[in-house]
């Protein structure tokens, strides 16, 4: 599983990132706010450990930025301030822990683990875009309430689209998340979206799958006419 660890202190940082290696997480390191957006806005992660006080962007600023974006990704948030007010403040952002600083690292593991738990919990649930929903318990999805004849395939790309609805999923994430590895071809992931795009946008005014050239796609509502003027005739 993939950890984005936000730390500007490179000896926690290290010292997280080698527990969390140890422990069969692939660890990713972002060492300011700035950078962590745009990785975590890229790419995809189990979960996110993220320190509050960082240069420049602060922690609070990342995860209300993460959450605007409909990014449920779980967020362990850490920091030397320990104060009630402070841990109301991150959850009410939309963390989901809060570990003041100094930890034990088993303690971080073991939170780890349970905000994974949990998340895997949650995700057994609906997800509705427009007239779209999505049953992950399932694995299946309807139109206006007719079930879509989806391949597998076509059925993860899906759900990683609507989990993250408005923001765009690049080539990249795409085969990190639905391939899970990187053999496969970049127009192999635009045969499946063309596929899937038929599938889910054909014969209705509301297009919800569309293409941002040469980065990736998304999934959000639009007019036909709007989709177009956005997308180009070609779509």
């Amino acid at each position: 599983m993939r950890v984005l660890l936000v730390e500007d202190q490179q000896e926690i940082s290290e010292f997280i990132s080698r527990g969390l290696t140890e422990a069969g997480y692939s660890v990713t390191i972002a060492p300011n706010g700035e950078q962590a957006l745009s990785i975590a806005l890229e790419r995809t992660f189990a979960l996110i450990i993220l320190d509050i006080m960082l240069p420049g962007r602060d922690g609070w600023s990342v995860c209300t930025e993460l959450r605007d974006r409909r990014i449920t990704t779980p967020i362990i948030m850490l920091t030397a301030r320990d104060s009630v007010k402070d841990r109301v403040k991150g959850l009410e952002l939309g963390a989901d822990d809060y570990l003041p600083k100094p930890f034990d690292f088993s303690e971080l593991l073991a939170r780890v683990q349970a905000a994974l738990r949990r998340d895997r919990v949650h995700k057994g649930r609906r997800i509705r875009v427009s007239d779209l929903e999505i049953d992950t318990r399932t694995s299946s999805a309807y139109r206006a309430g007719k079930r879509l004849d989806l391949t597998q395939r076509e059925y993860e790309l899906l759900e990683a689209l609507a989990s993250r609805e408005g923001s765009v999923l690049t080539r990249e994430a795409i085969l990190d998340v639905v391939w899970r590895d990187d053999s496969s071809m970049s127009n192999t992931i635009d045969v499946h979206v063309k596929n899937l795009r038929k599938k889910v946008d054909s014969g209705n005014d509301i297009r919800l799958i569309h293409t941002v050239y040469g980065v990736g796609y998304l999934l959000e509502p639009r007019t036909e006419v709007a989709a177009r003027k956005d997308n180009g005739a070609a779509e």
